[in-house]
């Protein structure tokens, strides 16, 4: 059958393979060189696409970024909302919520985990409005409901993340030398002392 003029399964079919072309790339030169390194020309280069793609395709570096820090945010999302408990589903909110700071503090001391590795090259108001950032957010305001914090559970949140916040836990780890252990133990209490007794 002949494809009709204005039939754009083509056309869309071409932009997921390039999409998944340069990411595929993006995340070969993160992994091969870091993120740090990794400029828009490279990525073009190795997935054998014109700039003028990515360009149009994610906007700009950030942009780029930020769709891979999607991908690979998608199995920790998977592990908090799907997953086993205590980080998943079928724990207090309270376990779930001091498992979910936990992990996070865990990941940024992972010189190895890809996630804050990402994140660290994306300007916090970016990283903030990501669909990953905003997740984050709305797990924690949930549990917070869950627990029964009387409050706002928003703005609680956010007190919260800030916490576990790059440029927080990458100054109290190399400039004072604070441990993860330690920085769980805080988070631990600080969820502690938010939840109150209310907990449940």
């Amino acid at each position: 059958m002949t494809q009709a003029p204005d039939d754009d399964t083509g056309e869309r079919a071409d932009a997921a393979r390039n999409r998944a072309r340069l990411l595929e790339a993006a995340a070969w030169l993160v992994a091969e060189r870091g993120a740090e390194h990794v400029t828009m020309h490279e990525v073009a280069q190795t997935a054998g696409l014109g700039k003028g793609t990515l360009f149009r395709r994610f906007g700009d570096r950030n942009g780029l970024l930020l769709a891979l820090l999607d991908d690979v945010e998608a199995q920790f999302h998977e592990a908090y909302t799907c997953g086993p408990p205590p980080l998943g589903p079928g724990a207090p909110a309270k376990d779930r919520l001091t498992a979910f700071g936990c992990t996070l503090i865990e990941r940024v001391a992972d010189d190895t985990d890809l996630g804050p590795a990402l994140a660290r090259q994306i300007p916090v108001e970016r990283r903030q409005n990501s669909s990953y950032g905003r997740a984050f957010h709305r797990h924690v305001a949930s549990l917070l409901r869950e627990t029964g914090v009387v409050g706002d559970h928003d703005m609680l949140a956010h007190a919260l993340l800030a916490f576990t916040d790059l440029e927080i836990m990458d100054h109290v780890r190399n400039e004072r030398q604070v441990g993860t252990e330690r920085l769980q133990s805080t988070w631990v209490d600080l969820v502690r002392r938010v939840t109150g007794g209310g907990a449940r």
